[in-house]
């Protein structure tokens, strides 16, 4: 039986239909108990990391990466993603990213998206809009009308993880997965739509930790076009590599996916996040200030050039990290000291033989084509195939160097409590300190101080970070933010055990409104 607790929010009519509900509830009850079993699979490889064991390249698919397989050629209409933009599911962000110049927009449920049940339904809607190109805005407070523009970016779409669920949708009387209603809402209202547009129904797959996730997802869409009457591959996934464990798999996943992948991406934020989470019982990989820890540090570099490596050998596209900067309009210096923070890093993308690469806001857009634009004249670096790059076990753990501070301390709390503000408060993509913030951050930071205090790491000043001496901290940089942001930072970063994912906890403050 299925049972949705909350019919009464705008776009509800048009997305909870009966046939829709029924496609589903179909996929829940088809895919849950592996969902389950695989979540169950990532803590029993994770006790085996925090009793020592490093993460390494699987034997039994050995196979599978020295196989000569390609996974399918990209639609027309991804051959060229040298720009891709990002965001939550709002109105006004989807017409000005599809707007922006950008070669792709991807739609994000997941780490750019509080999931309210307002964000969640409104988010479909407007994404039913988007793709029918009939969706405007008018902004109350200025009366400014938005509207499409064409040419306009192919739309992608994230879906939530596999550890996240969707409360106000419930079949046999548990919480449906959010992957599953994300996706399998968006598919059925649109997989018609987006044919007939000349295009198809593209996405990003979060967080995966191995080829066995990858594996579920591929028949997830076997079943789903079956389902629909849809072509076997019309369903098009690029995958975020943003999970240590995943780093080592990724000639599986995409062979898991071949029929339906179009590559892999660098999601470098959750990477640094899942390599403290993955390692935390490892006292050599104690990570200096967040800060300090760039694209040059080894263990992230050694990742992407496998990416580049593993993607073109099998013909799949290669794409690179985000650039979280927004445009600073009332300090003209300080704007072009982040915009050239943005050409380095798009230029160190390009030259090290990515196919294109992310940016947060519209005003990158022009930055970072001009890059690739000057870097990769074709339409992408299939090409390069980066014999030079060997996969090396130790150098993708290879610890990074640096030095802990107090200022970095405090940077952590101050983001990590304003972003989970914001969250609670329906927002998911959040402008702090001249960046536009996701839940990776958030992530990195509540993460980063848990790994300081559980080994008393030192501070360059000699000093050990306590649990005490980060309460301290957080009480003098909390301000008049809300208690329960500033309840749960303290209990995430602070509790004796690490938490899996912050969003779990914040999620049921957000529904149930409660600490």
């Amino acid at each position: 039986m299925t049972r949705i607790t909350d019919t009464h929010v705008d776009g509800a009519e048009r997305i909870l239909t009966a046939d829709a509900t029924a496609f589903v509830d179909d996929l829940s009850r088809r895919f849950t108990s592996r969902i389950d079993e695989l979540l169950e699979r990532r803590r029993t490889v994770q006790e085996r990391f925090n009793r020592g064991e490093k993460p390494d390249f699987l034997r039994e698919t050995a196979a599978i990466r020295a196989g000569e397989w390609k996974v399918a050629p990209a639609p027309a209409d991804l051959r060229d993603r040298r720009v891709e933009i990002t965001g939550p599911v709002d109105r006004k962000m989807i017409i000005n990213a599809l707007n922006s110049g950008a070669q792709v927009f991807m739609a994000d449920f997941e780490d750019a998206t509080s999931p309210t049940w307002a964000n969640v339904v409104g988010g479909q809607a407007n994404l039913m809009d988007a793709v029918r190109r009939t969706i405007a805005y008018t902004a109350p407070e200025t009366g400014k009308r938005y509207a499409l523009k064409p040419p306009l970016a192919t739309l992608l779409v994230r879906p939530r993880g596999f550890h996240l669920v969707e409360q106000h949708f419930e079949v046999d009387g548990r919480p449906v997965p959010g992957m599953l209603f994300d996706f399998g809402m968006y598919l059925y209202h649109n997989a018609a739509a987006l044919k007939a547009a000349g295009t198809g129904p593209y996405l990003y797959l979060p967080k995966i930790q191995s080829h066995l996730e990858a594996r579920l997802w591929n028949d997830i869409f076997v079943h789903a076009q079956q389902a629909l009457g849809i072509p076997r591959g019309t369903i098009k996934a690029t995958v975020l590599i943003e999970t240590l464990p995943a780093a080592f798999e990724m000639d599986e996943i995409l062979y898991e996916l071949k029929d339906h992948s179009i590559g892999l991406n660098c999601g470098r934020w959750d990477y640094i996040f899942s390599s403290i989470k993955t390692l935390r019982n490892d006292p050599s990989f104690v990570l200096p200030d967040r800060g300090q820890v760039t694209m040059e540090a080894p263990f992230l570099r050694s990742y992407t050039q496998l990416l580049i490596k593993t993607c073109h050998r099998r013909g799949a596209h290669a794409m690179g990290g985000m650039a979280a900067q927004i445009p600073i309009k009332d300090d003209a210096d300080a704007n072009e000291k982040a915009l050239e923070k943005v050409r380095a890093d798009k230029l160190r993308e390009v030259r090290e033989g990515h196919d294109g690469t992310w940016v947060a806001h519209p005003g990158l857009v022009l930055v970072a084509k001009q890059v690739f634009d000057e870097g990769m004249p074709g339409p992408n670096q299939l090409e390069r195939m980066r014999d030079d790059v060997t996969a090396s076990a130790a150098a993708l753990v290879e610890p990074p160097r640096g030095t802990r501070t107090e200022a970095g301390l405090r940077l952590n709390i101050r983001v990590g409590i304003r972003y989970l503000e914001a969250w609670l408060n329906g927002q998911g993509a959040v402008p702090i300190y001249n960046l536009m913030e996701d839940a990776a951050t958030a992530e990195i930071s509540r993460t980063q101080i848990w790994q300081w205090i559980h080994h008393g790491a030192a501070l360059e000043d000699g000093r050990t970070v306590t649990r005490a001496f980060v309460k301290q901290l957080i009480a003098e940089e909390a301000g008049d933010r809300r208690q329960d942001a500033r309840a749960l930072f303290e209990e995430v970063a602070t509790s004796s055990e690490l938490q899996d994912f912050l969003t779990l906890p914040a999620y049921d403050v957000l529904v149930k409104g409660r600490v």
